[in-house]
């Protein structure tokens, strides 16, 4: 994706940050030219929440930053009240950016008695004051729908092309985990020009998977491994242990969230098939959480780029997930 490298910051826009990801807020403001507004939280000594704009909103276009990442449900809440304190306090637009909406997992009663969490969640949003939502890589397509006011369903497509064009792919095949994220792993392969092939998973719990085997061929090839994130590595390893009864000795794993939570490290490290880790900075990883031979792509100019056209009234259609991509060619 081009970017002006010297942008006219566009008018009457505001962008603020949660406490989740002020680093990748400030590569958002930076890419439109602007400053990331400031922000004040604190806690009562009875654990409640305190927030503070620290500029007028009124008239404003507001953009406020927030991935839901743990502590998920604090993060929610910084969020929901910012949204509140945005419309209550007379701005034009109140837009929320979540990079990483984590309770997409959530999008399907699949047991009795049981939230559907994601719809809720997007219903809390528009209660808050949330006229338009920004998010990336959802879970699930169906997520998208949950959303009553506009949202922009975003992919990260566009850097992962630019990163695995500058490699050699000959003997490559692009693998999805399961039939679900075939189609975004589809999107990839045509783009790089590569075959497809699919794992046929079924999940046991929240951190333990099986796989019945592997649709498409895929014997003696490099694998490039796409899935929407990775928390606790458990799909991948066993994905892996899977491809290696096909001669498979040379992987990539990719992800657009890389949580890296639980036992991720140490499945992950202990892989020797796994020659690079692909994710974005959608969520902050610490070096305590960065597994090994990690490389982090910056997805803030294309959040910059949503937030721009949204303001000067230009389509986004290019930048969301499942349209049509450019790839070699």
């Amino acid at each position: 994706m081009n970017i002006d490298p010297n942008p006219q910051p566009p008018e009457n826009v505001l962008i603020f940050s949660g406490s989740a990801h002020p680093g990748l807020t400030k590569e958002i403001a930076t890419s439109v030219g602007l400053e990331v507004s400031p922000t004040v939280m604190e806690k009562f000594s009875n654990d409640n929440l305190y927030v503070h704009l620290g500029v007028s909103v009124r008239s404003k276009e507001v953009f406020i930053v927030q991935p839901i990442t743990p502590p998920s449900s604090d993060h929610l809440m910084e969020l929901l009240f910012m949204l509140d304190i945005a419309r209550s306090a007379g701005a034009k637009g109140v837009h929320a950016v979540i990079p990483y909406y984590s309770y997409a997992r959530s999008d399907k009663k699949d047991a009795p008695r049981i939230s559907i969490s994601g719809r809720l969640v997007a219903d809390l949003l528009q209660t808050a004051g949330a006229t338009h939502v920004i998010a990336m890589t959802l879970h699930s397509p169906q997520v998208h729908g949950f959303f009553s006011m506009p949202t922009d369903h975003l992919t990260a497509q566009s850097v992962f092309v630019e990163h695995f064009l500058k490699q050699d792919l000959a003997n490559t095949v692009v693998v999805s985990p399961d039939i679900g994220n075939a189609k975004r792993a589809s999107i990839l392969a045509r783009a790089l020009g590569l075959p497809i092939a699919a794992g046929e998973k079924f999940r046991k719990s929240d951190d333990e998977v099986e796989f019945g085997g592997i649709m498409g061929d895929v014997k003696g090839k490099r694998a490039i491994i796409i899935d929407d994130e990775i928390a606790t590595g458990g799909s991948m390893v066993e994905l892996i242990r899977i491809l290696r009864k096909e001669d498979v000795r040379r992987v990539t794993v990719v992800c657009t969230h890389g949580l890296f939570t639980g036992k991720a490290l140490e499945r992950l490290n202990g892989v020797d098939e796994i020659e690079e880790i692909v994710t974005t900075n959608t969520v902050p990883i610490s070096p305590d959480r960065a597994p090994a031979r990690l490389t982090i792509l910056s997805v803030g100019h294309i959040f910059g780029e949503v937030i721009r056209r949204n303001v000067v009234g230009e389509s986004v259609g290019a930048l969301f997930e499942y349209w049509k991509k450019v790839g070699r060619g």
